[in-house]
């Protein structure tokens, strides 16, 4: 997007095309203004104009060009907070209310999937994730026996299962979550789009919003080419927010994350390397990922921003590694290669935040998107439907905080990724 190959990469090439949008030109009134076109804001759209809302989504570049479409594409269940620590920070009731909403959200993906006819590469085969050494070990038996106690579907998988699931040794186990599974992200965005102007939302492209004005008895967004007035705003940018409401930006430290993908495998090598298709991430600390996608290419990712010394330092890295995953592979070249930005927040919580009167949004995923995103899409709309009040959300309303240190930790974790993958996997 915008002439930038490592913005989306392969997700861009082999998506279907988005819905045909355009900028927003002239003043429009509606009921709900939308401000964001990845997961959170199109579910928003399309569940606001389902309920019988009239909805204008306004999107500053493309539908999906923040961590929507530049992710892996693992539609997992939960965050990474320990089950059993949820209650501590949110509070018995609000952390029941979003395990059981987090641990249903694959389903919710999926199912949205089905009715709407999006063809975005589903695999349900569940997701894999993969313990290095005894303390990965420790870390998934425990997270296994906390959504056990829940009655989740999970199955914690020893050395030599893993190793027949996912055609390596490199690891002391895994856990299997079988609610969970792959998606190709930008393609599913934007099947949330077109099902959203289909119920009848409207949504503009290219259209960044310069201002927001509370008139009393609505809201006035300014763009370059016009304006939206709303009874109501959902703000959906998250860790791609610029501009407006600046304290959604200031509350996260931004993670860079990559992915690379190889050229399609020989059919030999693509039987021996995740035979059933799950997506699979690991327990390190700068934690690496690795699924298929439908033709058949590995898509490999970790820590780290594919720019200045970091591109060929990642790339480097990325080959080793593998190699070292995968004897099997030979020489690696990759065909694609793309980097976003995850938003994270202090206690690795989602947050949601009245911004204004009449104004809310969740923000802070953590790098757990897809789900999550869309089933609190849905919640804000029916909250603004008045299908629920705002007890009944899974997060209580709190106030955006400014993350200490935060520049520091983004130079941080950016240059600290290089050094581990600058060592990391020499054979």
């Amino acid at each position: 997007m915008r002439n930038d190959p490592r913005s989306h990469g392969l997700w861009e090439r082999s998506a279907p095309p988005a819905p045909a949008t355009s900028a927003l030109e002239g003043d429009l009134t509606v009921d709900v203004a939308i401000v964001g076109g990845g997961f959170t804001g199109c579910s928003a759209a399309l569940h606001l104009a389902e309920g019988g809302a009239s909805v204008a989504l306004l999107e500053a570049a493309e539908i999906g060009f923040g961590g929507s479409g530049r992710n892996v594409g693992l539609v997992n269940a939960g965050m990474w907070v320990m089950p059993d620590d949820l209650p501590g920070e949110l509070g018995e009731i609000y952390g029941s209310r979003l395990l059981e909403l987090l641990g249903g959200a694959p389903k919710t993906v999926f199912d949205l999937v089905e009715r709407h006819g999006i063809d975005c590469e589903v695999e349900r085969q569940g997701t894999l994730h993969c313990a290095v050494g005894q303390k990965g070990l420790a870390e998934i038996t425990e997270r296994a026996r906390q959504w056990q106690a829940r009655g989740a579907p999970v199955r914690l998988l020893d050395a030599a299962e893993t190793t027949r699931k996912v055609g390596s040794t490199a690891y002391a186990g895994s856990l299997l979550d079988e609610r969970a599974g792959t998606i190709q992200p930008l393609a599913y965005v934007r099947g949330l789009a077109r099902a959203a102007m289909a119920a009848g939302a409207r949504l503009f492209t290219g259209s960044a919003v310069t201002g927001a004005t509370d008139e009393g008895s609505h809201w006035r967004l300014d763009t370059a080419g016009g304006t939206v007035r709303a009874k109501s705003v959902v703000v959906a940018t998250d860790a791609y927010t610029v501009g407006v409401w600046p304290q959604i930006r200031r509350e996260q430290v931004h993670l860079p994350y990559f992915n690379m993908a190889t050229a399609p495998l020989g059919d030999n090598v693509r039987r021996s390397i995740l035979p059933e298709r799950q997506g699979v991430w690991d327990t390190r600390e700068v934690l690496s990922s690795f699924r298929f996608d439908r033709a058949g290419r590995l898509v490999f990712g970790s820590v780290g921003a594919l720019r200045g010394t970091g591109g060929p330092v990642h790339r480097d890295w990325g080959r080793r590694a593998l190699a070292k995953l995968f004897p099997q592979l030979g020489a690696v070249a990759f065909e694609h290669e793309w980097y976003g930005m995850i938003g994270m927040t202090e206690n690795n919580l989602p947050s949601f935040h009245r911004l204004g009167r009449d104004v809310v949004c969740f923000s802070g995923y953590n790098g757990r998107g897809i789900a999550p995103g869309t089933v609190f899409g849905r919640c804000l709309a029916d909250l603004l439907l008045g299908r629920i009040e705002e007890a009944d959300l899974p997060l209580p309303v709190t106030d955006p905080a400014d993350a200490p240190r935060r520049g520091l930790r983004e130079a941080y974790y950016e240059v600290g990724a290089q050094v581990a993958h600058f060592t990391g996997a020499r054979l």
